[in-house]
């Protein structure tokens, strides 16, 4: 196990390192960058003490070198004009968009999308799967009927329409706001338990939406793999034995039947990121979402290769973690690593 743990930590770090390549040289795709446009407009406008500003960032971040030795710098394998200075040596660049450090911009919007993703992701398996198994379980009644049905509902409802579904009549029955992810007035104040409190009031409806279609998909999908495990001949010998029911269909059916969701953690966690932006929007979620997507339209290249690239390491830390899973899970594969 320590041998695969480390095996796939240094593919973790070399596949971050051609991840990195492939979005800073994308970003720098678009003709122009943030600071260049916003020069010509500065000059337009005779604001020379400004255009003097943004002339001085340029040539602090090494932009007006050539793209290559760009990258360089930005990952830290480089010298830049103050030394070492990337994301290696902890220094997430400049937001020049809000004229703050990025780890500035982005503190809290970093472990708020954590927490939103993560309650997501367990209201997803903490719903969908006893939902699934009884489905399996009394295939074509009226509770499977009525589960299907839902399902189907679950996956055709756009999560943003929801959000704003939620957001109307809540106000218009109950007279609640519903947006963001705490009240207004802990906005800039420190975290204590008043703060916290808000947090998690606050976090039902989120979770709720964003992780429906998730839990729509989950269910359908369950479903289908149990019942193909049902009907194979050990689940049948293991009845025709005497083992009792719930036994025999938790022990070997069910999680044989998890395989693949657990396969799939490492995809579902940048899912829910990016399939969240739009509610994070609606919402007025405090997010990385919003803030990606202004980073992107604005070429605020730091700010942009920064998420991205968070959540390209959310997506390798959940594929190691979907992976041991699968190891403690499966005997199967197991006795393959031996």
């Amino acid at each position: 196990m320590t041998g695969l743990v480390l095996r796939r930590l240094v593919t973790m770090a070399l596949t971050l390192l051609l991840i990195s390549a492939l979005v800073f040289f994308v970003i720098k795709l678009p003709p122009g960058d943030y600071l260049s446009n916003r020069i010509a407009e500065l000059r337009a406008g005779g604001e020379a003490a400004s255009v003097a500003k943004a002339e001085l960032l340029i040539r602090q971040y090494g932009l007006d070198r050539p793209v290559w030795q760009q990258y360089l710098m930005w990952v830290g394998l480089m010298p830049g004009p103050a030394g070492f200075a990337g994301l290696l040596q902890g220094d997430w660049g400049w937001s020049f968009e809000y004229d703050r450090p990025v780890a500035e911009v982005v503190g809290d919007a970093l472990w708020l999308t954590l927490v939103v993703n993560v309650a997501a992701l367990v209201f997803v398996h903490a719903v969908a799967i006893p939902i699934a198994i009884y489905s399996a379980t009394h295939r074509h009644s009226a509770g499977d009927a009525v589960v299907t049905v839902l399902g189907y509902v679950g996956l055709a409802v756009p999560g943003f329409l929801l959000a704003l579904i939620l957001l109307f009549y809540a106000n218009r029955w109950f007279g609640l706001s519903i947006g963001g992810l705490y009240d207004a007035g802990f906005t800039g104040k420190p975290w204590d338990g008043a703060k916290v409190r808000s947090l998690l009031a606050h976090l039902v409806v989120p979770t709720l939406v964003i992780g429906l279609g998730g839990t729509a998909a989950m269910i359908r999908r369950m479903r289908a793999n149990l019942l193909d495990e049902l009907a194979k001949p050990y689940t049948v010998t293991a009845r025709a034995k005497g083992l009792p029911p719930m036994r025999a269909l938790l022990k070997y059916p069910f999680r044989m039947s998890l395989n693949p969701f657990v396969a799939d953690i490492g995809n579902l966690l940048p899912h829910l990121v990016s399939g969240s932006v739009l509610v994070s929007l609606v919402m007025s979620l405090p997010t990385v979402g919003p803030l990606l997507l202004d980073a992107l339209r604005t070429q605020d290249q730091f700010m942009a290769g920064f998420i991205l690239m968070f959540v390209a390491a959310l997506t390798l830390v959940g594929m190691l973690i979907s992976d041991l899973v699968l190891v403690w899970l499966d005997p199967r594969i197991r006795l393959g690593l031996r």
